[in-house]
């Protein structure tokens, strides 16, 4: 095992970078945390901006009032229009990576529309290469907008059935909130969080307060509220260890979960 940067180092000259003992030794070396007082938002496309002014303009008012106390990295989803690219294309049997780029471009709209809300209070959009100011965002307003797909295009990885992008933009999000070391990541979906079954069609689906990544596996819920490659993802995370999914119909909701509360559905990597 490589105790140093020169061991680590000489690994890397002299070793194959699938190598296990390289991989050890790089697992093993101190990991940095970039934005450690940032918390990843991410505001779900169907669920929250399709429904136009009624769910999002209250949802503004209460971003421009945390980002008074908390730094915001506020994600959005693609939603519907996404769905329905989707189709068009998965009909004429067109890849993944077309997808995924097909996908993106809704997201995208969603972030720039959320954007020219937030732009009032100097909150911005930022857009690939973008990202890299983000800490000077962060600095200044306390908050910045971003859109939620990741950026894979024709190099995303294909599911393992269909043609559906399996990292849309809740892996997205999630993968944003890892990568710069957030302290947290909260999903603002219109649901009170996780059901036992589909609420809007399950009379029956009891609330699941809190609840890990293998117990939704061993219960069949894995894809019921978050997108499925998010949990492996949240799995292999160093940095972000839970989630937190919230209602964000309901005023209040975000900023407490902002706040620390156990409001919502609380999912934990182990």
């Amino acid at each position: 095992m490589a105790h140093t940067t020169a061991e680590l180092d000489a690994l890397l000259m002299q070793r194959s970078l699938t190598d296990p003992e390289l991989l050890a030794a790089a697992d093993a070396a101190a990991d940095f945390r970039i934005l450690p007082d940032a918390t990843v938002i991410k505001i779900g496309g169907q669920s929250m901006i399709d429904r136009g002014r009624a769910a999002v303009y209250p949802l503004v008012d209460e971003i421009v009032a945390a980002r008074k106390t908390h730094k915001l990295l506020i994600g959005t989803g693609a939603g519907t229009r996404a769905r329905h690219l989707y189709s068009i294309a998965a009909e004429l049997n067109l890849p993944a990576g077309v997808l995924s780029q097909l996908g993106a471009s809704v997201a995208d709209q969603n972030a720039a529309m959320l954007g020219q809300l937030l732009a009032k209070h100097g909150i911005s959009m930022v857009d690939g290469a973008g990202l890299s100011a983000v800490p000077l965002y962060l600095a200044e307003v306390n908050a910045v907008v971003f859109s939620g797909m990741p950026p894979y295009g024709l190099w995303t990885r294909p599911a393992a059935e269909g043609v559906i992008p399996p990292y849309r933009t809740d892996a997205g999000c999630f993968l944003l909130a890892e990568q710069f070391g957030c302290k947290a990541m909260v999903y603002v979906k219109d649901e009170d969080g996780l059901y036992s079954a589909n609420p809007k069609t399950a009379k029956d689906a009891t609330f699941i307060p809190k609840i890990s990544v293998d117990e939704m596996l061993a219960r069949g819920l894995a894809d019921s509220i978050l997108e499925f490659p998010m949990l492996d993802l949240l799995k292999k995370a160093r940095h972000v260890r839970q989630v937190q999914v919230v209602n964000g119909l309901k005023p209040g909701n975000l900023t407490r979960a902002l706040a620390g509360e156990h409001v919502g559905t609380i999912i934990t990597a182990r």
